[in-house]
């Protein structure tokens, strides 16, 4: 399947729309193969510039999509534009839809345990066609086999793994070769913003695309994070800068 890709610090993002990445992914499940997405934002880049063996897990999948505005700017900025975001949670959504309309499989992996069977009860009310064929919180030994024998035992269509960064994409990059079919997707929160333990911006923050904001006024303790901001725009300007030269 040919896609094309948008470098940025070395990260290649597919150019794609929502509907159409959600597209790429249901040929995916109808074909019984599987796929690693990986959602970025400009923290994860970062991160594969500082961690070498999580640039390695990033390398791995199959399509890395362009979470954050920050990412779509960058994009504008280098000359190979986006066509905008493709966020975690709203591939998570547009997925759950179209497992509801073709009755397809799902496990859930991360979150805390109240958390994920929050986020269970609103899938079973929400997507009723959907079928959840496994869960578990995110707090597990990663040298238990429980959790992959589960997964290889219900064969789920997609698996949507909250485990947040880096070990979201760590585990699936380390797992994934043990199954014979799936869409593994890192959603980071996604499942605290379903269960309503976490809100989401209103629409019109996202549309201004200044829903990072919103999260920092609602957690002001995220002020750390942010800071990945500026040192990410002052990486992709030095990308700028070298392909001029």
């Amino acid at each position: 399947m040919s896609k094309k890709t948008v470098s940025i610090l070395g990260v290649n993002f597919i150019n794609t729309t929502l509907d159409g990445m959600v597209g790429k992914l249901s040929e995916h499940v109808q074909k019984n193969e599987k796929a690693f997405v990986v959602t970025a934002n400009p923290e994860i880049v970062l991160h594969a510039l500082q961690d070498a063996n999580y640039k390695t897990c990033i390398d791995r999948a199959d399509y890395v999509t362009a979470d954050g505005i920050g990412i779509v700017k960058a994009a504008g900025l280098l000359g190979t534009p986006l066509p905008g975001r493709v966020t975690g949670f709203d591939m998570f959504m547009k997925l759950l839809q179209l497992a509801n309309e073709k009755s397809l499989s799902i496990y859930l992996l991360g979150a805390q345990a109240e958390v994920l069977q929050l986020a269970s009860e609103t899938i079973m009310k929400q997507f009723p066609k959907v079928k959840i064929v496994g869960s578990h919180h995110g707090f597990f030994d990663w040298a238990d086999d429980k959790i992959p024998n589960e997964i290889k035992a219900t064969k789920p269509d997609f698996v949507f793994v909250a485990l947040g960064l880096p070990r979201q994409e760590k585990w699936i990059a380390a797992n994934i070769n043990n199954f014979e079919k799936g869409v593994f997707m890192g959603i980071g929160g996604s499942f605290d913003v379903l269960a309503g333990t976490v809100q989401r911006a209103p629409e019109i923050w996202q549309k201004l695309n200044v829903e990072w904001l919103y999260r920092l006024v609602k957690q002001p303790s995220r002020w750390r994070r942010m800071l990945a901001l500026p040192h990410f725009a002052m990486k992709v300007v030095g990308q700028k800068v070298k392909r001029s030269s």
